[in-house]
């Protein structure tokens, strides 16, 4: 996929365009409401109330979603006719620090969707590319686009003193950064493949969605729990989820009893799997685009 050719696929009306920019940005929307809404989660946000958090409940993490969907847009227009590079890389951050204030102003200062911004919006650009070059929506070439860009500097960037930064720093591990740089590995081999397994097997889609989290959990470096109460609690994470699902899922009886035993643990820890729950709202994205997406297919994708 050269510059050449991006540059001219991406012949498209200024009004076409706007309305594929639209489009993906109400995707994205869409899957932070689902996301949220989703119950029961483990120590996260959701229906019943606030989980581990003491900032957050499901009218802040609806605004913050909502307040998001015209940054999204715009990661889709600046990405139209564009090559994965770093000076796409940068436009796109400025973006996205823009989507952050945004963000924040909704919330009252609350941190809702920090991680998302970042991964959602490199999905977006990378759909927005596929698009351009008149390729179907599938996953993997849509995370491989986001991960090229991912992977170029950001020049305009400043230090910063984040939760996620300061987990990464003292433990090592790799945050939202790594998952994007890698390809969002976690969304197509743990996130997506569970998903559609649970539907299959006819559990129904909220237990797909749940099971889908769950997987996530089970290997990922979460930096939400490793700052709110360190490896003790994403050891907890980890054991709990991967006891559910062999236990049948969220959808069993005996795995909806792990699930709860789970939720009561991280609560207890002061501890929530944030970074998994942005790599579900990543995975629904996905999903809905190549369901419903322009391109896509309603019949099933590979990976």
């Amino acid at each position: 996929m050269s510059p050449m050719t991006i540059h001219a696929a991406c012949a498209a009306s200024q009004e076409e365009a706007g309305g594929m920019a639209a489009r993906l940005a109400r995707f994205a929307v869409d899957a932070l409401v689902e996301e949220a809404h989703l119950t029961p989660k483990p120590a996260l946000v959701d229906r019943r109330g606030s989980g581990a958090h003491r900032d957050l409940n499901l009218a802040v993490m609806m605004r913050s979603a909502h307040a998001l969907e015209p940054t999204f847009a715009a990661l889709a227009r600046a990405t139209c006719g564009q090559a994965p590079s770093a000076m796409l890389r940068t436009e796109l951050a400025a973006i996205g620090r823009a989507g952050e204030v945004a963000m924040m102003r909704a919330t009252d200062g609350s941190n809702a969707h920090r991680g998302a911004i970042w991964i959602i919006g490199l999905l977006v650009a990378g759909a927005t590319i596929c698009h351009d070059v008149g390729e179907t929506w599938q996953p993997r070439a849509i995370c491989e686009l986001g991960a090229q860009i991912a992977c170029f500097p950001d020049f305009a960037a400043v230090p910063t003193d984040s939760n996620g930064a300061r987990a990464r720093a003292r433990y090592g591990a790799g945050g939202a950064r790594r998952e994007a740089q890698h390809g969002f590995p976690h969304v197509l081999r743990a996130g997506l493949p569970t998903l559609q397994a649970t539907r299959r097997r006819g559990d129904g889609e909220n237990a797909a969605r749940i099971d889908a989290l769950l997987s996530i959990m089970t290997t990922l470096d979460d930096t939400c729990l490793l700052h709110r109460a360190g490896p003790p609690a994403l050891d907890a994470a980890r054991h709990g989820a991967r006891e559910v699902l062999a236990k049948g899922g969220s959808a069993s009886l005996p795995g909806r009893a792990a699930l709860y035993r789970l939720d009561r643990t991280l609560v207890a820890l002061n501890a929530s799997p944030g970074g998994a729950a942005d790599l579900l709202a990543a995975t629904l994205f996905i999903d809905k685009l190549v369901r419903y997406g322009t391109g896509g297919s309603q019949h099933g994708w590979n990976i």
